[in-house]
C-alpha cells in the first residue's frame, strides 16, 4: 500500500505563511481600512495618511460638473414620486429645465411594462415640436440628461394592459417639477 504522508516541514511552512497573512490583514484593516472607510483611527496611523478625511461626514455633497455649462435658475434638488397609469390611458409627466440642465432618473414599475416616450418641448414654441430621446416599451429605466434647450421634458407613459401600473420615479438635478400634464 502506497500512501503518502506530507512532510512535517511543510505543515509548518503552511501555518506559518497563515498565521503571517492573518496579522498582515490584522495591520491592514487598523491601519488602512478602518480609517479610511469608516473614518475608524485606533493606531493614528490614517490620520498621519490622510485616511480618515477620505470618509468625513462634513464632506459637502459634489454638485454634478456638467451644470457649470450654463446659469441654472433652479436649484438642485432630488424627488421621489408615485405616479399611477390606468389601465388603456397615457400620462404625461414632466419636468421645466433650462439650457444644459441636468437631470438624472430612474422609474421602476411595480408590475407590467408600460409604452413611453422621454422627450422634451422647448419653451416659447407654438408649432408643436417635440424632440424624442428615447421611445420603447419597458418596466424600467435610469439614467440621466443633459437639456439641449429650455422647455418642460419628461416622459409619456401608456399603459396598453388591463390593469393600471403604479411607476415609483426618482429624480436629481437643476430642475422644477411640472408633474402630471393634463
Amino acid at each position: 500500500m502506497n500512501t503518502t504522508e506530507m512532510p512535517v516541514q511543510s505543515a509548518q511552512t503552511l501555518i506559518k505563511s497563515t498565521l503571517a497573512a492573518g496579522v498582515l490583514a490584522a495591520i491592514m484593516l487598523a491601519t488602512v481600512i478602518l480609517p479610511a472607510e469608516y473614518n475608524i483611527d485606533p493606531t493614528g496611523i490614517g490620520s498621519a495618511l490622510g485616511l480618515t478625511e477620505l470618509n468625513s461626514q462634513e464632506q459637502e455633497i459634489a454638485v454634478p460638473e456638467v451644470v457649470q455649462r450654463g446659469e441654472q435658475s433652479f436649484a438642485y434638488r432630488t424627488d421621489t414620486t408615485t405616479i399611477e397609469v390606468p389601465a388603456g390611458r397615457g400620462i404625461e409627466y414632466k419636468f421645466q429645465l433650462d439650457k444644459y440642465g441636468h437631470l438624472e432618473y430612474e422609474w421602476v414599475t411595480e408590475s407590467g411594462e408600460l409604452y413611453f416616450d422621454f422627450h422634451g418641448e422647448p419653451t416659447g414654441d407654438t408649432t408643436g415640436y417635440f424632440e424624442s430621446f428615447a421611445i420603447a416599451t419597458a418596466n424600467k429605466m435610469s439614467g440621466s440628461l443633459t437639456t439641449p434647450f429650455d422647455g418642460s421634458h419628461g416622459w409619456y407613459w401608456k399603459n396598453n394592459g388591463q390593469e393600471s401600473v403604479k411607476i415609483t420615479l426618482k429624480t436629481k438635478g437643476f430642475y422644477e417639477v411640472i408633474g402630471l400634464k393634463q
